[in-house]
């Protein structure tokens, strides 16, 4: 009787661990971040910089109409439940419509309503424009041990449908928050406009393509803004920097965290892209001039397309002569 009883205690009890697990477990989000054993809730400062600049990224550099510059920042802090986008898999509604247009606000509905649904997100947040290609903007975000990963996008202005950004970095590092995680970014095509170039007119991708990185080789097409054939990788456009806050600086500006002249050092130290002349076809033979009875000149032209820039290949000769038999001599 006395191991009936035991036995029955033990089956009790494990069933009891065994309802209390499962009913913690239902309300995690299902991932990888799931095991973040940090304390519940971080903050930090997230600083964007950008690096596009005319030496970088000499071709096509927009100067006006608009000039090169940054649209605001949207991020989100999520699960891995949520993916605001992924490299490889088509962008949303709300995604394109940052993309192409800067229009913040059926993303930011996407976000909301995935964080009603599932749970996915604990925290919007943004950041202002850049009014040009070069120059920083900040804010600050919260993580929690359930939602450790951070994702955002900020659209290249002026651009078809180009935007850098963060898919899904997590904070956590098991058991602790990281203090500073800096990352280099790359210009991504959100797949939805086939535009090559920064002012390209609005040119609608059908059927819709995956986002795609954009390489100084990829799309492979000389018109395209980012297309430098010489090199082995774009240098990067923009750089973002998130700095976990300890308490007793919680709402401090940025001047307090030392991080200026760091990024003014990293902008100075951008690589010069060197940039080779283009020029066009050679037109037509002029009509050969000279005397009757003697050997003439004729001469044909090309012009400049594209002139060289930080060291790059000259250009050629525009005109060409050769010889040639005068024209309507009598």
């Amino acid at each position: 009787m006395e191991n009936l009883t035991f036995v029955y205690c033990s089956c009790k009890v494990i069933w009891t661990l065994l309802v209390t697990i499962l009913g913690y477990s239902s309300s995690l989000p299902v991932g990888d971040d799931s095991i973040c054993a940090a304390e519940e809730l971080a903050k930090y400062s997230i600083i964007f910089t950008g690096k596009w600049s005319q030496t970088a990224f000499p071709k096509q550099y927009p100067l006006y109409r608009p000039p090169a510059q940054w649209s605001s920042l949207l991020g989100v802090t999520h699960s891995s439940d949520y993916s605001m986008w992924k490299k490889n898999e088509y962008a949303s509604n709300g995604v394109r419509d940052f993309a192409e247009k800067g229009e913040a606000w059926v993303l930011m509905k996407e976000i909301e309503e995935a964080g009603e649904k599932i749970q996915s997100v604990h925290g919007i947040f943004s950041a202002p424009a850049i009014p040009s290609g070069t120059g920083q903007t900040s804010t600050e975000l919260e993580v929690h041990s359930r939602h450790p990963l951070v994702s955002f996008v900020v659209r290249i202005v002026p651009s078809p449908d180009w935007f850098v950004g963060i898919d899904s970095l997590n904070l956590c590092g098991g058991d602790h928050w990281m203090e500073e995680v800096s990352v280099d970014l790359f210009p991504y095509d959100a797949g939805t406009d086939s535009g090559f170039t920064f002012s390209s007119p609005n040119f609608a991708t059908i059927p819709q393509d995956t986002v795609t990185e954009i390489t100084c080789s990829s799309p492979s097409h000389p018109a395209n803004s980012f297309y430098y054939p010489k090199l082995k990788i774009l240098p990067p456009i923009a750089q973002v920097t998130m700095v976990k806050l300890k308490k007793n600086q919680l709402g401090l500006p940025l001047s307090h965290f030392n991080l200026q002249a760091k990024s003014n050092e990293i902008i100075d130290s951008v690589s010069e892209t060197p940039l080779d002349c283009e020029v066009s076809q050679w037109s037509s033979w002029g009509l050969c001039r000279g005397s009757c009875g003697k050997t003439g000149t004729k001469i044909r032209t090309r012009f400049v397309l594209l002139h060289p820039a930080n060291d790059g290949t000259p250009c050629p000769d525009l005109d060409e002569e050769t010889g040639c038999e005068p024209d309507n001599c009598i």
